[in-house]
């Protein structure tokens, strides 16, 4: 089973004075994130704030261009 699949708690950290948080060294490790990094960071008010690597959202956001010019090009063949 994949080790990810059931939400974990890696400690809690403190936001310093000019809102920095420091991931704790668990974490960075079991997600392989390192000094230098890029993250995203989004939220919906009133629910858990989430992390995604800058280059993996770049990825999946490329990957859903794709798959919308495909659809386009099916649906615009259906007229």
């Amino acid at each position: 089973m994949n080790k990810f699949n059931h939400p974990k708690v890696f400690g809690a950290v403190t936001v310093g004075e000019r809102g920095q948080i420091v991931i704790p060294a668990e974490t960075r490790k079991v997600y392989g994130i390192k000094s230098g990094d890029r993250l995203i960071v989004f939220a919906k008010p009133g629910s858990p704030i989430g992390l995604v690597p800058a280059e993996q959202f770049n990825d999946f956001l490329n990957h859903m261009t794709e798959m919308l010019e495909k659809i386009k090009k099916v649906g615009a063949g259906t007229k």
